[in-house]
This record gives structure tokens, sequence and C-alpha cells, in this order.
């Protein structure tokens, strides 16, 4: 059986760390949470994330900046910014730059999950619905 997929979450705030862990663990995804863009990096989890949680704005290295460094050494991870406050212009760099989403906080757990089962649960080698009734 193959391990669930992992999800890192960056964020200077602990209790957004804590709260997305727990509903990210609630729904059977494995999660790791870092209180900054280096920790992260130093951690050695990027090779195996398969979906990054990222905050903006953060003291050292920025969210922005994690995601160039990322892009920069080619990892497909997919980003999804989680911020409180970030202009219109951080917003339309992170879409650039290729983050999947981008949500304003507080955001919903609903729009959360809804996001990371689009990226997570993506069909595999071209399989079709599981709910496809050619099979009666």
């Amino acid at each position: 059986m193959s391990e669930e997929p992992l999800v890192a979450i960056v964020d200077d705030d602990a209790s957004v760390r804590c709260s997305a862990a727990r509903l990210i663990r609630s729904v059977g995804y494995r999660a790791e949470a870092f209180g900054s863009a280096q920790e992260f990096l130093d951690s050695g989890r990027a090779a195996s994330t398969a979906c990054l949680i990222l905050d903006v704005r953060m003291p050292g290295m920025d969210g922005l900046e994690l995601q160039r460094r990322l892009a920069g050494i080619d990892s497909p991870i997919p980003v999804v910014f989680i911020t409180a406050r970030a202009s219109d212009e951080e917003e339309r760099r992170a879409l650039q730059a290729g983050a999947v989403a981008f949500l304003r906080k507080p955001v919903g757990k609903d729009a959360l999950l809804q996001v990371l089962q689009g990226i997570l649960e993506k069909p595999t080698n071209g399989e079709g619905n599981s709910n496809d009734d050619s099979s009666r």
C-alpha cells in the first residue's frame, strides 16, 4: 500500500500551522508544518512534498521567494498560497509563477480541502472516472 501524499505547511503563525495540519490529517493526508521558508528548505522534505501550503508574508524569506527558489531547482511542487495580508500585485506574481491557488484568510475548510483534493487526487495514467457505468 502506498503512503499518503505529504502536504507541507509553511506559515509563521503557529495557530494557522496547527489548524491546517489537523484539518489535512483529518481527511487522511500526511501533513508537516514549518515555521519558516528556511526551515522547510533545511528539512530536506521538498523532494517528498506533494503539495505546499505557503504564506506570502513571513519574516526572513517570504513565500514568493521560496516559490522562486523551488522553481529555480525545477521543483514540481504545487503551491497553494494562503494569506491574510497580500497585495493584488503579490497575488498576480504568485499565480504567474505557477501557484495553483491563492486563498485569503480566513479560509474555509471546504475551500482548502477542495483545492487540495484537486491537486492530490488527480486520476493517474488517464484512467477514467470510478463511477463509470459501462460495466452494466
